[in-house]
């Protein structure tokens, strides 16, 4: 529960009137079964900060991926990974 929190303040912090109309955060299930996570970072303090893929494979059920591309974050993992997913976004997003 702790980086859910923290993601939501990270939202409410971007949260501009402006932003939020255009960008955001998207979590949703996809059918191998797993997660698929979209934080778009444009006109945020994260915009431009690079994050090379982080891989993690375990096996065929326990995976996910990280990546940084055109400003926005994506996370991909299986279906009980999107903790890790989340975590990844954060230690990534409040690294100095």
């Amino acid at each position: 529960m702790e980086t859910l929190k923290w993601l939501q303040d990270w939202y409410k912090q971007n949260c501009n009137g402006d932003w939020e109309h255009s960008y955001g955060v998207k979590i949703e299930t996809v059918d191998n079964p797993g997660w698929y996570v979209e934080i778009n970072l444009v006109e945020t303090k994260l915009e431009h900060k690079c994050l090379d893929l982080k891989e993690i494979e375990r096996d065929e059920q326990d995976w996910y991926y990280c990546k940084v591309r055109d400003g926005v974050f994506h996370g991909a993992g299986g279906a009980g990974n999107l903790e890790e997913i989340l975590i990844c976004f954060r230690h990534w997003a409040t690294e100095e």
